[in-house]
Parts: structure tokens; C-alpha cells; sequence
């Protein structure tokens, strides 16, 4: 197994999440996780990729100084992500060889050399993707809770803060005499690129019945406002992009809602 630094050849790979996306739903989540990358490469973005003993590309993780992320802390790094290609078909399924571990205590190592106090990172109790179990294993603690997500974290030093949600989730308000969608969007994950997209096309079916609003939270003073950073509301009430939904049933839900206009 090797451990490299996000290589320019594979960097598309990337803007994929490594997924077997077809060429349609790559086109539909648009560039937005490519911009988000060069936003915050600046910011200093690290993304690591794990290869199997053949070469092939099989995991990634990738973090960022905490002051730039979705919580709140101080002098950490935070992890957005860390995934290996679990699949049997597309790119196959590259579990159980501990290409997560390494990339995870390689994620540590250079937190570590580049001055961090500690390093950060989400979970699920629910035992899906990004399992807080897993995360505990690894010697991580929690942090905070916030529904079924939890923010764990493995100090380095003594004295360093632990990291917390942010409290100020505030809902958008309805639009008297229309249904507002309103779609909050980070750019980060292509899974909930591909929501607001979805969104955005099912939201325009309706013509003036429907306010769409966008909430770019990569801006952070957008996230620090509302405390979310991909979400998606119609009205007031929050709709689960995790899976993303289908358009189909996005224009459903909408749908519902101008029935009570």
C-alpha cells in the first residue's frame, strides 16, 4: 500500500469521490467540489490517497485547518472525509486491506508536523458511512453530539480545546403565498452538490409558485449565520439529502406544498 498527496493525474478521481458516477450525474453535480478544492488549497486543504499494492486508487481523506471548516475549534485540523471504495462493482472493493487506518494515521502524522494541537473529525451513530464507532476505535473521543452526528477528536498536547457544532441552526422563514426552497451548499461533498442541483431544476418546474433560494456557505460568514453547511428546506421543514433524492421526488415534496397555496 502507498500513501500520496493528491497527484494532479488524479485529481478528477477525486472531484468524483473516487465514486463510479456516471457521466450524467457527473455532469449534474457541475464543478462545484473542483471549486471548492481550489478555494481551500488556499486555505490549507490536505488530501491524501491510498493505493493498493497493484496501484490502484482505493481510498482518500482529506482535512483542513479547523478555523476553515463547518465547526467551531481552534489550533486543529478537521477531517471532511475519509473513504474507501467499498463496491464490487466499478472500482471494486478495496475494504478490509486497513487502507482507512493508514490514511487516517497518516492524516495524524502531518497534522502533527504542521502544528496542530489535535485533529477532528464527524461521525454517525447510525452505521452507515463515517461511523463514529470506527472513528472511537481509532482512539477518538466525542466531542459534541448533534442528532444522529457526532464530532469526535484525538488531542495531541495537553491543553488543547476540544471542537463543537455550531448552536445557531436557524431555519429559513416561509415566503407568504409561495413554497420556498431554499438549499444551503458548501460545494464539498459531490453527493450533496448533486441535491441542490436537483433542487434548483425541480424548484424552476414551478414556475412563480416557488422561490428558490441558494445559501453558498463555502462563504463563511454564510456558515457562521445559519450553522449549516449542506441542508436543504422546503419551507420550513427540512428535507434528508443523504442519499441525495431524486428530482423526482424533490418536485413530489414541493409539489405537496403548492397543493396548500
Amino acid at each position: 500500500m502507498e500513501i500520496l498527496s493528491l497527484p494532479d493525474e488524479h485529481k478528477q478521481l477525486f472531484f468524483c469521490c473516487l465514486e463510479d458516477w456516471s457521466e450524467e450525474a457527473t455532469k449534474e453535480a457541475g464543478n462545484r467540489r473542483e471549486s471548492w478544492y481550489e478555494k481551500m488549497k488556499a486555505q490549507g486543504l490536505r488530501v491524501l490517497l491510498a493505493k493498493d499494492d497493484r496501484g490502484e486508487v482505493g481510498g482518500m481523506i482529506q482535512y483542513v485547518p479547523i478555523e476553515h471548516s463547518v465547526v467551531d475549534g481552534k489550533d486543529l485540523y478537521f477531517i471532511y472525509c475519509i473513504w474507501v471504495h467499498g463496491h464490487k462493482q466499478g472500482r471494486g472493493d478495496f475494504r478490509k486491506r486497513g487502507m482507512g487506518k493508514a490514511l487516517l494515521h497518516a492524516a495524524e502524522k502531518d497534522a502533527q508536523e504542521l502544528g496542530a494541537k489535535g485533529i477532528a473529525a464527524w461521525g454517525l451513530w447510525l452505521p452507515f458511512w463515517m461511523r463514529a464507532s470506527w472513528f472511537s476505535k481509532q482512539g477518538y473521543v466525542k466531542a459534541d453530539r448533534r442528532g444522529v452526528a457526532v464530532l469526535l477528536w484525538k488531542p495531541f498536547v495537553a491543553g488543547a480545546t476540544p471542537p463543537r457544532w455550531y448552536r445557531n441552526e436557524r431555519k429559513p422563514q416561509p415566503v407568504p403565498g409561495k413554497v420556498a426552497v431554499t438549499a444551503f451548499v458548501n460545494g464539498w461533498c459531490m453527493a450533496q452538490n448533486l441535491a441542490y442541483e436537483r433542487a434548483k431544476r425541480a424548484a424552476a418546474e414551478f414556475g412563480d409558485k416557488v422561490v428558490f433560494r441558494e445559501i453558498d456557505t463555502l462563504q463563511r460568514p454564510a456558515m457562521l449565520e445559519w450553522g449549516h453547511a449542506d441542508a436543504l428546506f422546503i419551507d420550513d421543514r427540512q428535507v434528508s439529502t443523504g442519499p441525495p433524492p431524486s428530482c423526482e421526488k424533490i418536485r413530489k415534496l414541493i409539489a405537496k406544498r403548492v397543493g396548500k397555496l
